[in-house]
This record gives structure tokens, C-alpha cells and sequence, in this order.
């Protein structure tokens, strides 16, 4: 193990990113869906819509010992008021830097900065090795998310090991292509993601490697889903619903997909909570995939610790 009793925190810049690629996949690894790239990484970083992201690095013996990262993020509440926010995602260090309070350093520096930019909320969904830190750090819980599934009771699409099944394999009926007419968004009944045509392009069009497909029109709105695998079973994640879907959308997908089962998520009394279910979803009991906690840097006049102050979809728990 090598030390970093005084490594150097900075901010990054592109020339450090192969290392901090190198860093992400020693510490976390990768998956065929989630490769440690360079297009992965500006996808996320540099192309995001909200703004590019704050990303520190911790250097020790001229290697990058650890990496914190916040996305630029946006959030509108119900009175339509703005919430700058930040997303913390990508954190890691190296293995042969580990224990020596790399990760706690980044993220309390990443906090400081944050906060003198005008952040006024930081967000994210850590995994249950790093949650305890964050809780250790000021963040709250917010909730144990859990899963709206509905599975597939005849023959499902086979996956190849090591491979990403494409839209087309496990839902025939959806279209890869960014509906062009306008898709309108509904008032936020908590905390939530403005869908803007700029974000809906980036979310849904432009990731390197995961693919989404539509479903709906004007008149009947939509549905976002996503092909992907989780232990070799094949899935089709309802990421969002859009415009003014009807349960039927929901229900004709479940009909015609090839995947093992359905699965998404949505706050709990949103309407496309009621869509899903209404839909043939069901929630998984006991089954919580996700962990949402937050940091207030500023009052904004809800409670962040609370679920029922958030207005959330699957899209916007995850990146994928």
C-alpha cells in the first residue's frame, strides 16, 4: 500500500482524465453497460446540459490517489423557484490508496467549493459501502427506494455473457429516436428535474453505451425505457413517462417486450406512480435497489430528508 499521508487536492483537469479512468475502474470496476471511457466520462461531465462538472483529484507520489466528482444539477419546486444542485457521483480511491482518509478530504474540500459557487443542495445514491461515510459526513437519508416490477411469464430474450442487449432485442415496439415534436412537462410536485428538450436529448439520446427507446405520441403521451441485464436476466427499466402517457402505454409494453421482467420507479402519489401501476406494475416488497440521501448547503424551504418533498423517476436516480 503506498502513502498519501499529504496528498495534493486539486482541481482536475483533462489531462488527468485517463488516470482517473484507471482510478474509477480499480476501485469500482465495470460493467458491459458501464465501461470506465472517456465518452462515458464527458457524457456526464463535460456535455451535461446543467454545466460541467466540479471534479477534484487527490495526488500522492505523482499518481492520482483518489477522485471526487460533482454534477451540475437542477431541481424546480413546486412554486416553480430553482435549486442549484450538485450530484455526487463517481468517487473513488485507488486501492493502493485506501484507509488513509482520501475519500472523507475530497468530498469535505468538494463540500467548501460547492458551496462557495452558490450550491445550494447536494444529492446522490450512494451504494452501502460509501452510504456510512456520507451519513458520518452531514448527509441525511432520505429513503430506501424501492421497485415497481412486472415480470414476463412466457419466454424471454437471451443475453450473451458480457454483452448489452440493444432496444430493438427486448422491445420491437420501441423507436430509438427522439420524438420531434415538443414533449411537454407537467408542474413539479416536489423537487424535480426540469425534462427541457436539451436534457431529454443528453439523458436519453447521447449516453455511449446505454440505449433507450420510445414509445407514445402527442396525443397519448410517453414512455422512456431502457435495455439492460442485471445477473444474466434480461430487463427493461421504465426510466420515464412523459407528457400525459396512459396506463394502456404501459400495459402494451409489458405486452410486447422480450425481456425478463419490467422494472422502474416513481414517487410515491405522482401520476406516473398511478400510470405504472395501473399498468400491470406491482412494488417488489421488500426489495429496496437504491439509497437517496442529501446534503442541504442552503434553506430552500423544504425538507430534503424527507421522500414526500421529492417528485423523482427512475431517470432521475440513476445515470445509466
Amino acid at each position: 500500500m503506498s502513502s498519501a499521508s499529504d496528498p495534493e487536492i486539486r482541481r482536475a483537469d483533462s489531462s488527468d482524465v485517463p488516470a482517473i479512468l484507471e482510478t474509477l475502474k480499480a476501485a469500482l470496476g465495470e460493467t458491459p453497460i458501464l465501461r470506465r471511457t472517456r465518452r462515458l466520462w464527458e457524457w456526464k461531465h463535460v456535455m451535461n446540459p446543467f454545466g460541467a462538472s466540479l471534479v477534484l483529484v487527490a495526488e500522492a507520489s505523482g499518481r492520482i490517489a483518489g477522485v471526487r466528482a460533482l454534477m451540475q444539477w437542477q431541481l424546480v419546486q413546486p412554486d416553480g423557484t430553482l435549486v442549484r444542485c450538485m450530484r455526487a457521483v463517481d468517487t473513488a480511491t485507488h486501492p493502493d490508496f485506501a484507509r488513509q482518509g482520501i475519500f472523507r478530504r475530497l468530498t469535505m474540500r468538494a463540500v467548501d467549493e460547492a458551496r462557495e459557487l452558490g450550491i445550494e443542495l447536494i444529492f446522490n445514491t450512494p451504494n452501502d459501502m460509501s452510504a456510512p461515510g456520507y451519513l458520518k459526513m452531514g448527509w441525511s437519508e432520505v429513503a430506501r427506494i424501492g421497485v415497481l416490477a412486472r415480470p414476463r411469464l412466457g419466454e424471454a430474450a437471451s443475453v450473451p455473457d458480457g454483452s448489452v442487449p440493444t432496444v430493438a432485442s427486448l422491445g420491437p415496439s420501441l423507436t430509438k429516436a427522439l420524438p420531434r415534436a415538443g414533449i411537454p412537462d407537467r408542474e413539479p410536485l416536489g423537487l424535480r428535474t426540469p425534462r427541457s428538450p436539451e436534457y431529454l436529448a443528453w439523458r436519453f439520446t447521447r449516453h455511449p453505451t446505454a440505449q433507450y427507446g420510445w414509445l407514445g405520441s402527442l396525443d397519448h403521451g410517453w414512455l422512456v425505457a431502457r435495455a439492460s441485464t442485471r445477473k444474466s436476466r434480461s430487463e427493461l427499466v421504465l426510466s420515464d413517462l412523459l407528457g400525459s402517457p396512459k396506463p394502456a402505454l404501459v400495459r402494451r409494453l409489458a405486452r410486447e417486450h422480450r425481456a425478463r421482467y419490467m422494472a422502474g420507479w416513481f414517487s410515491p402519489g405522482s401520476p406516473e406512480r398511478g400510470i405504472a401501476i395501473r399498468g400491470g406494475m406491482l412494488p417488489v416488497p421488500g426489495l429496496r435497489a437504491l439509497r437517496l440521501v442529501a446534503l442541504p448547503l442552503a434553506d430552500i424551504g423544504l425538507d430534503v430528508s424527507n421522500l414526500g418533498s421529492w417528485d423523482l423517476a427512475t431517470s432521475d436516480l440513476e445515470l445509466l
